[in-house]
């Protein structure tokens, strides 16, 4: 018997593919950022007032959870931009096939691990 009823997904057991946990992640990311923006804005303004100013946010800066805070919004804004770009390229029809997207996405997913390494072995 054939019914024209919705089914009903478990999500526990449905796996995802990796392009949609990618838009996903790019969407809390963005989140992220928004939030985090007010972190950014208050080293920024702290650092900017004056030269004292700029002293108490090298060394807010300079402590652990601090810089621990910075790395995620750095680790967040590089995965958010290039999963930004994979997604423009997609509104181009470049990389919109099942396995040119689950290909872009371990592309983003690397480009971002390695930048985020990069930045943070910088700064550290």
């Amino acid at each position: 018997m054939k019914t024209d009823r919705p089914v009903n997904l478990n999500l526990l057991v449905f796996s995802f593919p990796l392009a949609a946990i990618l838009s996903i992640t790019h969407r809390i990311t963005g989140v992220i950022l928004f939030v985090g923006l007010g972190f950014g804005l208050y080293a920024l303004d702290l650092a900017m007032g004056s030269p004292d100013g700029f002293q108490q946010a090298a060394v807010l800066v300079a402590q652990p959870l601090p810089k621990l805070i910075l790395l995620g919004l750095i680790f967040a804004l590089t995965f958010h931009i290039f999963a930004g770009l994979k997604h423009m390229l997609m509104d181009f029809h470049l990389g919109d096939s099942v396995a040119a997207a689950h290909r872009g996405s371990i592309v983003v997913i690397i480009l971002t691990l390695v930048t985020t390494a990069a930045i943070g072995v910088t700064l550290w």
